[in-house]
Order: structure tokens, then C-alpha cells, then sequence
């Protein structure tokens, strides 16, 4: 009885991920608004009933393969806490150079081009891949600095100083990407940009914060 369930599930399991293969080289070829479930549904060798127990309607079917797609955006999660620059820019390099690899995977630019192609037609592909995917990075990226600013580490906006760090890490990279004119970074390309975006990072958030203290220790003269 048990290694029955155990093969059932293991049925269901293959067949999902065939549906959900299935679904998004239907989304990535046709669009998602021109994509039928039957379409789906013939290409991944299952019936719409299965289609719909399995996964459930069109719009879950794109969450699903966008938060599996999505997923490998998702960077350290068990990245130690920096209790000095030496341990924050270590960090901040191994966080870069996690992201800039897993976002380059050639399935998920695949996402980000699905749903730019989409944008007018089926924004939702576009909500859906900033809330699963990169809000999670940036949400722990602006958790990292927070918890270095807490330490007095670094002076400034957690959520701004984020924004500043993922802008020197990428440059023109992902448009370069999803226009096909760069490949993907190699392990040694992404650590050397993700280090040199760590130590430009830092050093401007020296240099604010050297330009801040002595903006407050001028004389008063009005």
C-alpha cells in the first residue's frame, strides 16, 4: 500500500514537472495570453483534468513555473553576519557572486523575456517574477546592510544602499543578457565583478560618510 502511494507520487511528481516543462516552452514560444491548456496539456502528454488537479488553472501553472524558474534567484541564505568591513565585503562578494550567476542561468533570463514580451498583454507575468524572485534578493541583500548599519559598519538607507550595490554589481550585464549580445558570466568572471562591486560599494560609502561628517563639522557662519 505504501510503495504504491510512493509510485503514485512519484507519477504525479514526474507529471507535473512535465506540465510545467510544458508550459512554459508554450508561454516562451506562443505568449501566454495566445497559450491554451489543451495546447499545454497535449504538449506534456496528460489530460486537462490531470492539468488542473496537478497544477491548477493558467495563471497558477505561470506562478508555478515562474517561483521554480525563480528560485535559483535566491541567494546565501545562511550568509554569516559581517561584524567588520573585512567580514561585510566578503559578504557582499559572496552575495554578488551567487546572484550574478543563478540570475544569469539561461532559464531564468528566459523568464525575464517571457514577461518583458508579455508586459503589455499579461503584466501579471511581471508581478509575478519581481515578487517571487528578486524582491527576495533585494529583501535579503537590504537585510545584510541593515544589520551592517546597525553595527555601524555603514551610515545610510538600507533599501537605497541596495539599490546602489545591485547597480555597480550588473552595469548593462542583464541587458547585454536578455539581448543576447553577452553570455552568461563564468564562476571567475562573476567572483572578480562581484568583488570589485563590494569594494566600489564600500569605498563610496566611505566617501559619503567622510563627506557627511565633515559637512557636519563646519562652523556654523549664517
Amino acid at each position: 500500500m505504501a510503495a504504491g502511494s510512493g509510485a503514485a507520487g512519484a507519477d504525479g511528481g514526474s507529471a507535473r514537472a512535465r506540465i510545467l516543462e510544458a508550459a512554459f516552452a508554450t508561454f516562451s514560444a506562443q505568449g501566454y495570453a495566445q497559450t491554451s491548456m489543451l495546447e499545454i496539456a497535449t504538449r506534456a502528454r496528460v489530460s486537462k483534468r490531470e492539468l488542473y488537479a496537478l497544477v491548477g488553472n493558467k495563471q497558477d501553472m505561470l506562478a508555478a513555473c515562474i517561483t521554480e524558474r525563480s528560485g535559483r534567484m535566491r541567494p546565501l541564505a545562511d550568509m554569516p553576519e559581517p561584524d567588520d568591513r573585512a567580514s561585510l565585503a566578503a559578504a557582499l562578494t559572496a552575495f554578488g557572486e551567487r546572484l550574478l550567476r543563478e540570475v544569469s542561468d539561461p532559464v531564468v533570463v528566459g523568464v525575464f523575456r517571457l514577461a518583458i514580451a508579455e508586459a503589455e498583454r499579461a503584466p501579471e507575468i511581471a508581478q509575478a517574477l519581481d515578487s517571487i524572485g528578486r524582491a527576495a534578493a533585494r529583501k535579503e541583500l537590504a537585510a545584510l546592510l541593515g544589520t551592517a548599519q546597525a553595527r555601524g559598519l555603514l551610515s545610510g538607507d538600507p533599501v537605497e544602499m541596495t539599490m546602489r550595490f545591485l547597480a555597480l554589481l550588473w552595469g548593462d550585464l542583464m541587458l547585454g543578457l536578455l539581448l543576447r549580445l553577452a553570455d552568461p558570466p563564468t564562476p571567475e568572471e562573476a567572483q572578480r565583478r562581484a568583488r570589485e562591486a563590494a569594494s566600489a560599494f564600500l569605498y563610496l560609502q566611505s566617501a559619503e560618510g567622510v563627506g557627511w561628517h565633515l559637512v557636519r563639522c563646519q562652523p556654523n557662519l549664517r
